[in-house]
């Protein structure tokens, strides 16, 4: 039986349509696989300071309070030139790329063709009609669409986990940031280290050549023996093969600062000397909530994220994909009837392509993303867990290293009373050279201890501040290069 065309109303037809428009809208906004919730983490109780005095540490740009202009200016160019912060930010710009390709299935994507040909016809063929001429041009053009319609969340999904990966690579970006300036800080601080004991060696050296001078008088007039000359000579050559072993040490150092600050190896101007840097206070303990800002754990959770977008993803492969494609456009064999109405050509129509049977490939691809979430997730705890590990490692090294700091200062202090008193016994004639010869070498290998734990105080404490992370590094972020300027850059 045949239905009128007027059989619906307009009001009908209009709430047929908006039923339609509804179900589709209700089917969009369905998407299979499981949203992301943050796993439950125990973090410490116990562990817990005045939160603003420790957010405040955490937020400053702690490098300033060594009062060492040289080492601002270092940080400073290792933010704008080290190659590694650069290629982080190309990395978040090639993430960044991936989701605008993720992002485009959102939207028809509309295309265009054009083609001009030179044809024979096989004159021998089925329907060539003899005496026909058999060469002709054929001249045609049109324009293309297609639309994915992604009614079960595949593309949305796939846009979840490609901003995740964004995500990711930035907090990378800051992580690699992080890691220079602390670098920086601690090269340099070893640096100024080294060259105190390379200085300590050289005074030690030079004072033991005006003894050694002293006793080669002695000896050729006969008040000291061959044996206290040796020793002397000993002491000498000592303190003299320490020189080059620090001298090398110095050049590596300089080395590795120049390839932190994106520079060929070279010499590094000096600052502060290490015993006039100030020691900037530290409290004893963070509040554990502070460590959610450290780059690496909000890289680890975004990865987290991504993994779990991942399985809805997979999911959507057992639900069909539908597709609407058109086109329209011009074909003719004579250029003058191109534009002509009887040229033109269109299509329009509907795809629907879904799995019947796939012997398990689905089933295998939902268990892979499955297993790579989960793995993710323990990936997460486990960074958490080493981020509360660090800080609570470099807050116990700092504090030890300034009670180890300081005994070896009160040590110096009686090694030198120590050598002044057996120097005086030795000119008395109360003792033999052995024991002012013991009591230098106890002073020498005390002053260079002293720095050791002098530098072992200072590197602690950049520790605490590259463990805890902080708002400090947003500050770093901004001034180190945008992806999109390295990107100008390198065009």
């Amino acid at each position: 039986m045949a239905y009128p065309a007027s059989g619906l109303s307009v009001g009908a037809r209009r709430i047929s349509a908006l039923a339609v428009g509804s179900l589709v809208a209700f089917l969009g906004g369905c998407a299979v696989g499981p949203d992301y919730e943050r796993p439950e983490v125990p973090m410490p109780e116990d562990w817990r300071v005045d939160s603003r005095e420790a957010a405040d540490l955490a937020n400053t740009r702690w490098w300033n309070r060594f009062e060492d202009p040289v080492l601002d200016d270092l940080i400073e160019t290792a933010l704008a030139e080290n190659r590694d912060i650069r290629q982080a930010a190309a990395r978040v710009d090639q993430f960044l790329g991936g989701l605008r390709t993720t992002r485009a299935e959102f939207f028809p994507q509309v295309t265009y063709e054009g083609d001009v040909s030179r044809n024979r016809l096989s004159e021998d063929g089925y329907g060539f009609s003899p005496g026909a001429d058999p060469y002709f041009n054929q001249y045609a053009a049109s324009l293309g669409a297609s639309w994915q319609i992604d009614l079960f969340g595949r593309v949305r999904r796939q846009t979840e986990a490609a901003q995740a990966r964004v995500y990711a690579s930035e907090q990378g970006r800051r992580g690699v940031i992080l890691s220079v300036v602390a670098g920086v800080a601690s090269t340099y601080i070893t640096l100024r280290g080294l060259d105190r004991q390379l200085e300590i060696s050289m005074e030690t050296a030079a004072s033991y050549e005006r003894t050694l001078d002293i006793f080669r008088l002695r000896y050729r007039y006969g008040t000291v023996s061959r044996l206290e000359l040796s020793q002397v000579e000993s002491q000498y050559h000592q303190a003299r093969a320490a020189i080059p072993s620090f001298e090398a040490r110095i050049a590596a150092q300089e080395n590795l600062l120049s390839i932190l600050l994106g520079r060929n190896p070279q010499d590094i101007v000096r600052g502060r000397a290490i015993e006039n840097l100030p020691i900037p206070a530290v409290p004893d303990s963070l509040p554990s909530d502070l460590l959610e800002r450290r780059p690496d754990i909000l890289q680890a959770e975004q990865n987290l994220a991504a993994a779990n977008a991942e399985i809805g993803v997979a999911r959507s492969l057992y639900y069909p994909d539908i597709a609407i494609t058109g086109a329209y456009g011009a074909v003719s064999t004579d250029l003058d009837d191109f534009l002509d109405s009887s040229a033109r050509t269109w299509n329009i129509g509907a795809n629907v392509l879904g799995p019947i049977f796939t012997a398990g490939s689905i089933a295998g691809t939902v268990q892979s993303a499955e297993a790579a979430r989960q793995q993710a997730e323990e990936f997460y705890r486990g960074t958490i867990l080493n981020a509360l590990k660090e800080v609570n490692d470099a807050l116990v090294s700092t504090r030890k290293n300034a009670e180890a700091y300081d005994s070896l200062s009160l040590r110096v202090n009686a090694l030198r009373d120590y050598a002044r008193l057996a120097d005086l016994r030795f000119e008395a004639g109360a003792a033999s050279y052995l024991e002012v010869l013991y009591a230098n070498q106890e002073l020498f290998i005390a002053e260079l201890e002293a720095v050791n734990a002098r530098v072992g105080h200072y590197t602690s404490l950049v520790d605490v501040y590259r463990s805890m992370g902080g708002g400090w590094v947003d500050d770093a972020s901004m001034m180190a290069p945008t992806p999109q300027e390295v990107m100008s850059q390198e065009r």
